[in-house]
């Protein structure tokens, strides 16, 4: 089983599929990662040689962030957002969309659930 930057890619999958199970890598990158590696895009990671893996391996490095970097530049990011108070750390902040979707009616994925309106009933006064 090959792994790259700390991800064990799945062994019956095309490379160029699974290298997208590391995170930050889509299909864009992956095809410009296995054309700079000199990597065949269709053969299937039980196929791939060692020597095949350390150069996939030595250009996702060479890249950009991948994987743990990323996600932790990400978070930072987010975090500086709600710190200085801007209107998306505000949204990120209440788990709202931050993009300027509508809420009215939608974003129920980021909103959660439905509360649902709980009407308090009047007891009934019985009459004497």
């Amino acid at each position: 089983m090959a792994r790259i930057a700390g991800v064990d890619l799945p062994r019956q999958k095309h490379i160029h599929i699974a290298l997208t199970y590391i995170y930050g890598i889509g299909h864009p990158r992956a095809g410009r990662i296995l054309d700079e590696a000199k990597v065949e895009a269709m053969k299937k990671v039980q196929d791939l040689s060692e020597e095949e893996v350390n150069r996939i391996r030595t250009v996702i490095e060479g890249e950009g962030l991948v994987e743990g970097d990323l996600r932790k530049e990400v978070s930072m990011n987010i975090k500086r957002l709600i710190e200085i108070g801007s209107y998306r750390g505000f949204r990120h902040r209440r788990n709202l969309p931050v993009r300027g979707q509508r809420t009215h009616t939608n974003a129920r994925t980021r909103k959660g659930p439905r509360k649902g309106t709980v009407a308090m009933k009047k007891k009934a006064t019985a009459k004497t």
